[in-house]
């Protein structure tokens, strides 16, 4: 038989990360241009392969610092899923990956390091909408991520990762209104907020300075929203901004 065959028992096994955050009002991933082949100089998710002793979330916390200088320590930290399609790696090896969410709030511009050539925040709305934006399956592996995101709003509490450690309710509404692509009802949004049992925890203290002085918050240690919040239909094709 001609040609290459894939060495059936020569598994290796990678971490990818998916970082969001939201910078000026737009839902934004990290991305990193790839400086080795193959794709070389296209972007991608940032991640790696799993090395030595390493469980797989070392991994994904090791590559967020090596190719961003970001640090993990405020990050909210979750395993998505695996993909292990055969030929997802163009190389003449089988490559699964685990993919990994990760979210904090207005994160810096990164710096680039190991193997990436640059790093950037990216629109997740632009960067959904071309098919072949991202190296590998890596835009299937954003898409999963980010729907993971937007569903865990409806049932969770994750929302305030993506704020500071005070908060007004109209920053955490702008945080629904940003990642789900929708407007909200500022009366029931509040009345939801206020009303779910270790939800927000007043800090008593309140904005200074541009307009009308509003009450702060801090995340509560509620972790699940009972009842869900209510997901409206986004307002266009690809929420997150930046068409």
């Amino acid at each position: 038989m001609s040609g290459h065959r894939r060495e059936p028992h020569l598994v290796h096994v990678t971490a990818d990360l998916v970082i969001l955050t939201i910078r000026h009002g737009v839902l934004c991933v990290l991305l990193v241009e790839r400086g080795n082949e193959p794709f070389l100089g296209r972007l991608a998710l940032p991640g790696g392969f799993l090395r030595g002793a390493e469980t797989l979330e070392d991994t994904a916390v090791r590559e967020l610092r090596e190719e961003t200088g970001l640090e993990t320590g405020d990050f909210h930290l979750e395993q998505v899923r695996v993909y292990s399609a055969p030929d997802r790696d163009p190389r003449d090896r089988r490559v699964i990956t685990c993919s990994y969410l990760a979210i904090a709030p207005d994160l810096p511009v990164p710096r680039p390091g190991s193997d990436a050539r640059a790093a950037s925040w990216s629109p997740v709305g632009r960067t959904l909408v071309h098919a072949d934006a991202l190296a590998f399956d890596h835009r299937r592996i954003l898409a999963d991520a980010v729907e993971r995101a937007r569903t865990k709003l409806q049932h969770t509490t994750l929302a305030t990762r993506f704020c500071p450690p005070e908060f007004t309710i109209s920053e955490l509404r702008e945080v629904y209104e940003t990642v789900w692509g929708v407007d909200l009802d500022r009366s029931n949004f509040h009345r939801k907020v206020i009303d779910t049992p270790g939800f927000l925890i007043p800090t008593g203290r309140r904005t200074v300075g541009g307009g009308r002085p509003a009450a702060l918050y801090r995340a509560g240690p509620a972790t699940a929203l009972v009842p869900p919040m209510h997901r409206p239909s986004p307002l266009g094709p690809e929420p997150g901004g930046g068409a």
